[in-house]
């Protein structure tokens, strides 16, 4: 990850790992359940782990050509 805020987490190559996977294969907008049992593979709190993926989706807007914030493509 290039961003500024995603290198202050300070997660280990494993934690990136499970993130990743989960992001690219399970859901860019996991439920609060799937939120939780990721949290808990990765050894992160449930804060922490919304927050990597909030900012990996803006990072995921960003490079597609979208907004970066959450919406509609049509708005």
């Amino acid at each position: 990850m290039t961003s500024t805020a995603m290198a202050c987490m300070k997660l280990s190559d494993y934690q990136m790992k499970v993130l990743e996977e989960n992001f690219n294969k399970v859901s860019k907008h996991p439920d609060e359940t799937t939120l939780m049992l990721i949290a808990a593979e990765c050894g992160l709190s449930e804060q922490e782990t919304q927050k990597w993926f909030k900012l990996r989706n803006a990072q995921w807007r960003e490079k597609e050509g979208l907004p970066a914030q959450l919406g509609s493509v049509l708005d």
